[in-house]
């Protein structure tokens, strides 16, 4: 059994609008969660994530512009980078130890969203379309999204993927910047990778069953 969820369009609008800012909330919310590692400058954090949370559950174009939203306010000053007294504040931030990371996270947020695209999965062109009354649909769901079209195994691996590839995309951020700080290739994968990646395992295992059951549920009010 399936329904069609129909949105008025200012209302669609004040939804997503809203969603950006929660997502870059979220993510300044899981950066203050941080514990500092021996060796490397750089702590570990929640963000990365949160980053890829945000851009599964909100998608490609949404997740983007919710992490442009909070490098924008950080680098404005705001208190939504990690606080440690060894990297820089506000906007010098991207432009430190851990800049590439950030700078990092539209693109990879944009990666997560594009993979987990349940309207991909089912070959749909788009979830949108205007009627005449300036109403729009946004999608159909299931009552049971775990059980929905595009939920299975198949589309869990393309959630897996997108993960994997907004992980990647991040690491590649920050061993750019740490390359161009240390000058050493070997250096900047000791510091900003090798440390990292029993982490992105877990992030992997924790992030796939969640992205996979809730974000045809949360992409269709979008």
């Amino acid at each position: 059994m399936e329904r069609v969820l129909v949105i008025d369009h200012s209302t669609l609008i004040v939804r997503r609008a809203a969603a950006v800012v929660l997502g870059a909330l979220v993510v300044a919310g899981a950066a203050q969660v941080s514990i500092p590692l021996p060796g490397t400058p750089v702590p570990m954090t929640l963000q990365p994530m949160a980053v890829l949370l945000v851009g599964g559950l909100l998608g490609a174009r949404l997740g983007a512009l919710s992490m442009i939203l909070y490098l924008a306010m950080g680098a404005a000053g705001l208190p939504v980078f990690t606080p440690s007294p060894l990297l820089l504040p506000g906007i010098a931030r991207l432009f430190g130890q851990t800049g590439g990371y950030l700078l990092a996270y539209p693109i990879a947020a944009y990666a997560v969203g594009w993979f987990s695209d349940p309207a991909r999965k089912r070959g749909e062109n788009s979830r949108s379309a205007w009627g005449p009354n300036r109403r729009q649909e946004v999608g159909s769901m299931s009552v049971n999204p775990g059980l929905a079209p595009g939920v299975g195994l198949p589309w869990m691996g393309r959630v897996a993927l997108g993960v994997l590839a907004g992980l990647v995309l991040i690491h590649l951020g920050g061993l750019a910047q740490l390359l161009i700080l240390t000058g050493n290739l070997s250096a900047a994968a000791r510091f900003g990778t090798l440390p990292f990646l029993l982490g992105d395992l877990i992030k992997i295992a924790v992030l796939v069953p969640i992205l996979t059951r809730l974000t045809p549920t949360i992409r269709a009010r979008l």
